[in-house]
């Protein structure tokens, strides 16, 4: 077969001759030959495939510069490129879809009528953290108050002072009014001051190994718990005695389960079961989680650093939160499993209960 006239190369590759010729200027999909005269473009037959993965490749949504460079690839080497292309897709359409719900829930929401005899809602809290049986110092962060809770996990040379600029940075939410409309934009705007005091305290470099920090936080609002999760620091609600984690790790082999290429059981035995894709520091995507909880009378949360959750299995979590009522007692039972695992790993906890307020 001879060379193909862009016409027939176009429906053969299901690509437009306006996309080919944008191609061939970017030096995607550069023709066979283009005639002297008329400066028409000729394809070879054998361009097709490489035409076709183009095509696919565009309606994944990938940008022209990485279909270059996938173009460049062997067939493994690219399938493994693509795969990682879409978990940053799948990734990034969580972010955009835990947004949508906090936007959805914060604009239809209203505030539940109440009776005369109601009492309010309230949390009683405690917080604690320790430095465990192995590491050398203490890199996590606990905090708790009438309205804010907050654990931060620091890692890297700097990892202390980055967890406490961190939590430092919301404390200001304990005493603000926030007006009920506005909810968004003060979290976004903690969140960024939180950002800007990690830098300041971990260096300007473009090295995590400077120092960072996950940051998972909940604001009481009265009535309901804004959560901002950045990081592998969780949060469990206990409820009926049932516990549910409502934060997402953002660890690599967290998104590799959710790619189906592990299973939770050997991500808990990886190598690379730390390893971050999101935190507070340089050279890392900090975009947090965000969303709303309404609260019930009996419910009981959980903000915990990894030295809890890693090491204590879920069900020896779940009975000593269902089992010891004082918040207080709670935490130093959870620390004391942890450090009865072999606490490998700075440990913190936050409990708070949500209870009826006496008038």
């Amino acid at each position: 077969m001879g060379l193909l006239t862009i016409g027939t190369f176009a429906k053969a590759s299901r690509l437009s001759p306006k996309a080919l010729r944008l191609y061939d200027e970017l030096g995607l999909l550069t023709p066979a030959r283009v005639d002297p005269v008329s400066g028409y473009r000729l394809y070879a037959p054998e361009q097709l495939d490489q035409a076709r993965l183009v095509a696919w490749l565009r309606r994944l949504g990938m940008p022209l510069a990485r279909i270059q460079h996938v173009s460049t690839l062997e067939p493994a080497a690219a399938a493994q490129e693509i795969r990682a292309f879409w978990a940053e897709v799948e990734a990034d359409t969580a972010a955009r879809r835990n947004l949508a719900s906090f936007l959805i829930d914060h604009l239809s929401w209203k505030e539940p009528a109440m009776s005369p005899t109601t009492n309010p809602l309230g949390i009683r809290y405690a917080a604690l953290s320790d430095t465990g049986l192995v590491r050398g110092s203490n890199q996590d962060t606990a905090y708790a108050g009438s309205r804010l809770l907050a654990v931060a996990d620091g890692y890297g040379s700097a990892g202390a002072p980055a967890s406490a600029a961190a939590v430092d940075a919301l404390k200001r939410l304990e005493t603000d009014s926030i007006p009920a409309g506005n909810l968004l934009n003060v979290l976004e705007d903690a969140i960024e001051q939180a950002k800007q005091a990690v830098d300041g305290v971990a260096g300007t470099g473009s090295s995590p190994e400077e120092g960072g920090t996950t940051l998972t936080a909940m604001l009481w609002t009265g009535s309901q718990l804004a959560l901002v999760h950045i990081g592998d620091s969780r949060v469990y609600l206990l409820r009926d005695r049932e516990l549910f984690q409502i934060t997402q790790d953002h660890t690599m082999v967290q998104s590799m389960v959710d790619e189906g290429r592990l299973t939770p059981e050997e991500a808990a035995s990886h190598p690379q079961r730390s390893l971050l894709l999101r935190a507070l520091g340089q050279g890392t995507d900090d975009s947090p989680d965000m969303r709303l909880h309404d609260a019930q009378q009996g419910d009981r949360y959980l903000l915990c650093s990894d030295g809890l959750s890693t090491v204590v299995p879920t069900d020896e979590i779940r009975r000593a939160l269902s089992e010891i009522r004082e918040p207080e007692q709670a935490v130093r039972k959870l620390i004391t499993l942890a450090n009865g695992s072999g606490g490998p790993d700075n440990v913190s906890c936050v409990v708070a209960d949500v209870m009826q307020l006496q008038q």
